[in-house]
């Protein structure tokens, strides 16, 4: 039986604890959604650690005023390949992360709507032909 690791920054959970959040599996880390959106991403992995932290559900839009709010925000370098995303990170490094993230956290809760995207509903896979 495989063991489910805790979230990190569980801080996080308990400051959106009123929005009753709800989290999923996604990438080896772990995905915020409350309501229909996804808010947040959760990241504390061994593997580029450089992105570790609170991934923002933004669009590219919302970028320049966001880093007002959150100077230490940026792109994700996983994703740098594909030029920058909807996704921004608030790194674990920086000297104001658990700031920041309380922060994100409070504009969520206040439905600031420069952070939360409702995912794509996945099509049904066409079944193949014998």
């Amino acid at each position: 039986m495989k063991i489910k690791k805790a979230p990190p920054y569980p801080f996080v959970l308990d400051a959106l604890e009123s929005a009753e959040p709800y989290t999923r599996p996604m990438f080896g880390c772990t995905a915020i959604y409350v309501g229909e959106k996804i808010v947040l991403i959760l990241r504390d992995r061994e593997s580029s650690p450089e992105d570790n932290g609170v991934w923002l559900a933004t669009t590219k839009e919302n970028h320049e005023s966001l880093k007002r709010d959150f100077p230490s925000m940026r792109s994700i370098y996983l994703f740098a390949e594909g030029g920058p995303t909807g996704w921004q990170v608030l790194p674990s490094n920086a000297d104001d992360f658990e700031e920041a993230a309380i922060l994100a956290c409070e504009m969520i809760l206040k439905k600031d709507p420069r952070i939360g995207n409702i995912p794509k509903t996945k099509k049904p896979r066409a079944k193949k032909r014998k």
